[in-house]
């Protein structure tokens, strides 16, 4: 009940971290929507909305999912400090890194979907429009398409974070991740078919891609950062 109370202690807090950075984010969430828009007006379509409260909770989520990029740092703050009750001394001088790197991961991993893969994936299915069949696309569903992506790849972008935490656990080692990487390797682009909104061979190296060096990159960290085995002591009594 006490891990259950501190639990619910740091989501509540994270909570409130997400309230303050949609605060800050809604004030621009039109601009913002303007600027996710850009893919499909700079080809010559207009976005449409089909009812009378859709471009007014478009912005509303906007600046919710804008909120949650703003208040990452904060967000990973209360889920390190959930964890660090458990960790040694030693291991609590990591938390800044932890929070810096998770929050800057997290970032890249959308600007990585929103400059590069969904500008990329608009081009290709609106290319399909020709006389007789003219895209007449909804702000809710372009929205949607684009926040989808972009926080699937904030997620996997936190590979390699995730990678050193199970390490520095002891639930994986460097060693038993690079034996797995041919699988690894296999599940990148199985990832990549799922995750990437084209069905084209282009885009699914462009998802798997980034896959596997972040996958490298936990390998390495893991090796760096990973729990060592306990030491072998002699004693007078014999080898313990």
């Amino acid at each position: 009940m006490e891990h259950l109370g501190e639990l619910r202690t740091r989501i509540m807090r994270a909570l409130y971290g997400l309230l303050a950075g949609t605060l800050i984010a809604l004030p621009f969430s039109e601009r913002i929507t303007d600027w996710l828009a850009r893919p499909v007006t700079k080809l010559g379509y207009e976005l449409v909305f089909t009812a009378p409260a859709e471009a007014f909770w478009v912005q509303m989520k906007v600046g919710l999912i804008a909120g949650v990029f703003i208040a990452s740092p904060v967000i990973l703050w209360q889920v390190w400090a959930f964890v660090a009750p458990g960790l040694h001394h030693h291991e609590k001088k990591y938390a800044v890194p932890f929070v810096l790197i998770g929050s800057i991961m997290f970032i890249l991993g959308g600007a990585f979907s929103l400059y590069i893969v969904t500008p990329y994936a608009l081009n290709f299915l609106l290319s399909y429009a020709r006389p007789g069949l003219k895209p007449m696309i909804t702000i809710q569903n372009h929205v949607d398409f684009l926040l989808k992506f972009t926080l699937a790849f904030g997620a996997v972008f936190e590979l390699p974070l995730a990678l050193t935490l199970l390490a520095r656990m002891g639930i994986v080692t460097a060693r038993m991740l690079a034996k797995n990487r041919k699988y690894a390797i296999l599940g990148a682009f199985i990832a990549g078919a799922i995750l990437t909104p084209t069905p084209d061979a282009f885009n699914q190296p462009l998802m798997a891609g980034p896959l596997i060096i972040l996958y490298e990159i936990g390998i390495v960290s893991a090796r760096i950062f990973g729990k060592r085995a306990a030491p072998v002591v002699a004693s007078e009594s014999g080898v313990s």
